[in-house]
């Protein structure tokens, strides 16, 4: 066979080259690695989920104390006004409001993600939220009125 000795101490064909496997490797580590920064400094400026803290009787209504402000859904749902909210926290707590309108049942309970504000009297309701930030919570005051 021709050319089949070593030739310096050489083969006839030269090894394959490490360094572009090193490279893809690198740029994929470092690719890694800047997806799981980007993804911690997203949870830092991402808003707390919503809480409610505490529920108690105000002369008009009810008073809700919330971490942060609230974005809630009205709905009547046979006979019962239902305040909606989405991906909100917050222990099952019920109780009942002595108004001039009559009595009114309340309940805080969960619906899957959400959690739901039920009340319900003899007579039809309709409310109005008013909302004030103080001491770093978020107070909520729903004014409770005959339909």
């Amino acid at each position: 066979m021709q050319h089949s000795e070593h030739w310096d101490e050489r083969h006839s064909t030269p090894p394959e080259d490490p360094r572009p496997r090193l490279r893809w490797r690198f740029m994929a580590a470092v690719m890694l690695i800047a997806f799981l920064v980007g993804m911690m400094i997203g949870r830092v400026f991402d808003p707390p989920p919503l809480r409610i803290e505490d529920a108690e009787a105000w002369e008009q209504g009810l008073q809700l104390w919330f971490n942060r402000e609230p974005q809630a859904q009205a709905e009547h749902v046979d006979g019962a006004l239902v305040y909606r909210y989405e991906d909100a926290y917050g222990r099952v707590r019920d109780g009942q409001l002595k108004l001039p309108l009559g009595l009114v049942n309340w309940r805080v309970e969960r619906d899957g993600r959400d959690l739901l504000l039920v009340l319900v009297s003899p007579r039809p309701l309709d409310g109005e939220w008013r909302g004030a930030q103080e001491d770093g919570r978020w107070r909520a005051r729903l004014a409770l009125r005959p339909k």
